[in-house]
């Protein structure tokens, strides 16, 4: 009977939480949606270049969506290999405290795929 309980109850917390983080994305766009569409009338560095080369638009574009993946899919990864390490990590030091450098240093370690993700999507950029 608890587990259903318990079920319940993140499935309330988390229908929350998607319901501030909804609330909160509307609010920033109400307040800085504003300054997008009075910068439309300008030309963009993007139609600028189009304009030039209208074979370099199609490669920009390509180029965001590389950056892009090749930053969340590092994150997603690094999310999930740190809920596995760091759960592991937690549960060794538990019963041995003095190995909690080197759970420290494996958590740090799949930490490090965000940042070469990172990188690697500022390299993609610097490209286009």
């Amino acid at each position: 009977m608890a587990m259903v309980e318990a079920q319940k109850n993140m499935k309330l917390h988390i229908t929350q939480s998607l319901i501030v983080l909804f609330t909160i994305m509307a609010i920033i766009g109400v307040f800085f949606g504003g300054k997008a569409l009075a910068a439309a009338g300008e030309p963009t560095a993007q139609e600028t270049l189009t304009k030039s080369n209208p074979d370099a638009a199609g490669v920009t574009k390509f180029a965001l969506v590389a950056a892009a993946a090749a930053f969340g899919l590092g994150a997603l990864g690094a999310g999930f290999a740190i809920s596995h390490v760091g759960a592991a990590a937690m549960g060794a030091v538990a019963e041995k405290p003095q190995i909690a450098g080197q759970a420290l240093i494996l958590v740090a370690l799949a930490e490090g795929l965000v940042v070469f993700g990172f990188i690697t999507a500022l390299l993609i950029l610097s490209k286009a």
